[in-house]
């Protein structure tokens, strides 16, 4: 596939992570992570050009130790596009939760004993401003049911690890969008932390008209537990806006790393 090395339509991530829990799903702990945020969280590797091009890179490929909730809420294995049936209305591709999840997986080792498994919670949705993230929203409250939901499904073994937040492009296009940033993003976070009872938390951001206004409000987000990675750099598909399958093979380990960092 062709690869532009041009500035990446979302220069950099938020990874809010969560305070330790209880673990997992039947044979071992489940590790808990949840996906949100725009277009760029749910995927569009390989599918810029009105389909997808169906290509899984093995960072991408299914696994017995990775699995997704489901729209019907349930576990179920977790292959690309991870977000079917959540991100609704847009072509879906390759996103950064199976490579994340798979560098999750290698640093756990492969004889662990009790087996880890991954569990991640799509939530995100192409095209959302932050204001459509805000305590009483749509996406918010379904955000907060599926983490719920996860969790519940664990049989009392599930851990909630960190919330994944890739979002920022549609804030990017008008001025007053990208100043009232940080003080929607850190409402945000202690929403979310207070709504799920847990005190921690990560986010992710992209490239528009305002895009240093609003990349600068997520670094200054001043709460604890709230880690930042710059995106930037990372090769973006023709349509300028989303990044290309092995720019999200790549934000998949970066996030990975992070989290890792924190253990």
């Amino acid at each position: 596939m062709a690869l532009l090395t041009l500035q990446p339509a979302i220069p950099f991530l938020l990874l809010l992570l969560l305070p330790a829990a209880s673990a997992g799903l039947p044979g071992g702990r489940t590790l808990v992570f949840i996906l949100a945020g725009q277009s760029n969280m749910s995927g569009r590797g390989g599918a810029t050009n009105g389909t997808w091009d169906g290509i899984v890179p093995p960072e991408c490929a299914p696994s017995d130790r990775i699995v997704r909730l489901s729209p019907a809420l349930r576990w179920e294995e977790a292959r690309e596009p991870l977000h079917a049936g959540v991100d609704v209305g847009n072509v879906l591709g390759v996103g950064p939760g199976m490579p994340f999840a798979h560098a999750v997986l290698a640093s756990e080792g492969a004889a662990a004993e009790p087996p880890v498994v991954v569990g991640l919670v799509p939530c995100a949705q192409g095209g959302t401003p932050i204001a459509n993230w805000s305590r009483g929203t749509e996406l918010y409250e379904r955000m907060v049911t599926r983490a719920r939901a996860a969790v519940a499904e664990c049989s009392g073994r599930g851990h909630l690890a960190a919330l994944l937040w890739y979002q920022g492009e549609a804030d990017t296009m008008r001025r007053q969008d990208a100043e009232l940033y940080q003080r929607r993003m850190e409402t945000l976070v202690r929403d979310v932390r207070c709504d799920l009872g847990r005190p921690d938390l990560l986010v992710i951001q992209y490239n528009g008209k305002f895009l240093g206004v609003v990349r600068e409000a997520q670094k200054a987000v001043k709460l604890p537990n709230v880690k930042y990675v710059d995106a930037m750099g990372l090769p973006i598909a023709s349509d300028h806006t989303h990044l290309t399958t092995e720019a999200q093979v790549q934000l998949g380990n970066k996030l990975a790393e992070s989290y890792l960092e924190t253990l």
